[in-house]
């Protein structure tokens, strides 16, 4: 049986979109082929690195990716998504073939104030939050 493929996005592919795709290739890497990207690429969030650090996930090395550049590959995904805001989320290209689109609204860790503690523990809850969505989702989507 093939994997299936999932593609998650947000506006920068810096955060939320990167903490998904991780945490399911965690949790079902063996029955999905993940990746993640954005509207408008910028650079990883270091706070999300610290967080999903404490996983035993290094993203440190990696780039983030832009959704159009992979549009305009032709890559085709079973399920594409959205991590971001409803608004931004509606930017996001229809890919290709059949794919199930979904739009799971988490905070942008972006935005959080505070010390660097507070950050972190703001961002810990995003994770968890994302955790569960993705669970429950895998319950459904064996």
């Amino acid at each position: 049986m093939s994997k299936k493929s999932v593609l998650f996005v947000c506006i920068h592919n810096s955060a939320r979109s990167q903490m998904a795709e991780e945490i399911l290739r965690k949790i079902a890497g063996d029955k999905y082929d993940v990746e993640s990207a954005g509207l408008e690429p910028g650079k990883l969030n270091p706070i999300v690195v610290e967080v999903l650090k404490e996983e035993g996930i290094d993203i440190s090395g990696k780039e983030t990716k832009a959704v159009f550049e992979l549009f305009k590959k032709g890559n085709r995904y079973n399920y594409v998504i959205t991590v971001c805001d409803e608004a931004s989320a509606e930017r996001c290209p229809i890919f290709p073939g059949l794919s199930q689109r979904y739009h799971w609204g988490f905070t942008d860790p972006s935005k959080f104030e505070g010390t660097l503690e507070e950050k972190l523990i703001q961002t810990r809850k995003v994770k968890e939050e994302i955790r569960q969505q993705i669970t429950s989702w895998l319950k459904k989507n064996p």
